[in-house]
């Protein structure tokens, strides 16, 4: 007697995600190939054109044993923050990049019927987050793009649990100064959390940056995050902090992966630290040769072109004239360049550019002008 296998019925119903998950859209990096597949200049990713620090690489390449499971508590890196901004060690957790803290941070607080709060035009992370945990996001309104600390407050409500500050902000490069988010931080309900992501900390006045960062050991309610991506120039090694009150970080650390920061991310990571004059040096570089490419847009005021102040390591470029930002985008990846056009963030007529090389910068001006005056 044979067995039929049946094939599924009409009425069986499979794996169901949740409502929240289905509603994601994933995140989407930046590019670094044109349409036709040729390798651009990447200028769409916010990496540091000036790679990182040789004493990281040289600990890169010192790693002889890969088959061992890294420190499941990053300890000594943890140890070497805490020196460096006099911070209590065990009140500093290290993740796979800010991301995964920004995560667990968002995942500890809130869930469905609760609110996450940030500016509109803030990290494209952000939502995501929210969505993931099945609460709203909820956007404040900018003026002239940056977030507004009065618009802020004014959308918190009896849900919102946490706000999430990109502070310089990315994709605008917009920037609080340290009294701002104090005053943010006043006048938010001490049980909401208010989380300030510093990616781009170190590319501002490290005093003031300090004096942010200070905030985290000062209340309950305040995390901070930072990450070795940007001025250390270890984006690939996707290495990530957070600092708080132990409840915070407490909350984080129950959350995050088990061995989350590789081996080769905490090496590289501690020998990034001790070369502060490579970081002090990305800053100058990046502070230089941004203004020029600033100006070089502000000069193309007449075709409609106009740069949005940044204290980050990019430019966004508002293309409102007959110039528009798609042509831009299609000129520039002709010329040999990968920049982020984000019309999924309602930035459909504006580029972010990061800043490269200052030959690099003056070609991409180049390119822009052409195309403003060709229009």
């Amino acid at each position: 007697m044979g067995f039929a296998i049946k094939g599924p019925s009409a009425m069986s119903v499979g794996p169901a995600l949740k409502p929240w998950i289905e509603a994601i859209h994933a995140y989407v990096p930046g590019k670094s190939r044109s349409s036709d597949g040729r390798e651009l200049v990447k200028l769409s990713a916010n990496e540091n054109p000036l790679g990182c620090s040789p004493l990281a690489l040289e600990a890169l390449g010192a790693i002889e044993s890969p088959h061992l499971y890294p420190d499941p508590d990053a300890t000594a890196l943890r140890e070497a923050l805490g020196a460096m901004h006099g911070i209590e060690p065990a009140n500093i957790v290290c993740g796979a990049g800010s991301g995964e803290m920004l995560q667990c941070m968002v995942q500890a607080v809130a869930g469905p019927g609760d609110e996450v709060l940030f500016s509109r035009y803030s990290f494209s992370l952000y939502p995501l987050l929210a969505h993931k945990v099945g609460a709203a996001p909820v956007m404040a309104e900018p003026v002239d793009y940056a977030a507004d600390v009065d618009n802020l407050l004014a959308a918190v409500t009896p849900a919102t649990r946490i706000v999430l500050l990109d502070n310089p902000n990315n994709p605008v490069g917009s920037y609080l100064v340290p009294a701002d988010v104090k005053r943010l931080h006043r006048g938010l309900p001490r049980d909401v959390v208010l989380v300030v992501d510093q990616a781009y900390a170190e590319y501002v006045a490290p005093d003031e940056a300090a004096e942010v960062l200070r905030m985290a050991t000062e209340h309950e309610n305040v995390l901070v995050t930072r990450t070795f991506a940007k001025a250390y120039g270890l984006a690939g090694e996707r290495v990530g902090w957070a600092t708080g009150a132990p409840t915070l970080v407490g909350g984080i650390t129950r959350l995050r992966g088990a061995f989350n920061v590789s081996l080769s991310g905490q090496r590289t990571a501690l020998a990034g630290l001790r070369d502060q004059d490579f970081v002090t040096h990305a800053r100058e570089h990046n502070a230089r040769v941004r203004h020029r490419f600033a100006e070089r847009i502000r000069q193309l005021g007449n075709y409609g072109l106009r740069a949005l102040p940044s204290e980050a390591n990019f430019v966004l470029v508002l293309f409102e004239g007959a110039l528009s930002a798609d042509t831009a985008l299609e000129t520039l990846a002709e010329g040999g360049y990968a920049v982020r056009h984000l019309p999924g963030q309602g930035l459909a007529h504006a580029l972010r550019i990061t800043i490269g090389s200052e030959s690099d910068m003056d070609a991409v001006a180049d390119l822009l002008r052409q195309s403003a005056e060709a229009a």
